[in-house]
């Protein structure tokens, strides 16, 4: 008998994925709705965002606000806040969630892993020792112990202490 294991939570995910036009990075910052919006921190060429679809919780991305697809067309105030935010985002994380470690890096390119290939973009995901099962494994599905809006709430309060 196969077992089934629901997770409703993904169907947003993939008909977002459907959806062509529009790019996250540029469209959230202008709607000016950041708690709907995930953006926990703004600065004045980049921000921070928590990712609606985590690969584990607390996972933030550091964004420019000018649509760029490679490092080689950013500025140098850009490159430099954005490193600021990274450094910004694990001191928020290691706050609020005392992860154990961190995996930090950016998937330039589809065949890098980009899911949005047309904005260039920082992943910071916390880790914690045994924080991965065999879900991801063998169900391709992620259990995250806090809701989402939670974990908004949290990083923006240490972000703006």
């Amino acid at each position: 008998m196969a077992e089934r294991l629901w997770a409703p939570w993904r169907l947003e995910y993939i008909e977002q994925a459907d959806k062509s036009g529009g790019c996250i990075f540029c469209d959230k910052p202008i709607e000016k709705d950041d708690a709907g919006n995930l953006l926990v921190f703004r600065g004045e060429t980049a921000f921070v965002m928590l990712n609606a679809f985590p690969y584990s919780h607390g996972h933030l991305m550091v964004a420019p606000y000018r649509h760029s697809a490679e490092l080689d067309e950013l500025t140098d105030a850009e490159m430099l806040e954005m490193f600021r935010l990274l450094r910004e985002c694990r001191k928020w994380l290691i706050s609020a969630y005392s992860p154990q470690g961190f995996n930090i890096g950016a998937n330039l390119g589809r065949a890098a892993g980009a899911g949005i290939e047309g904005h260039i973009h920082i992943h910071v995901v916390p880790r914690w020792s045994g924080d991965t099962n065999f879900m991801p494994l063998l169900a391709d599905v992620r259990v995250m112990p806090e809701a989402l809006q939670k974990t908004y709430e949290r990083l923006s309060e240490e972000a703006h202490k």
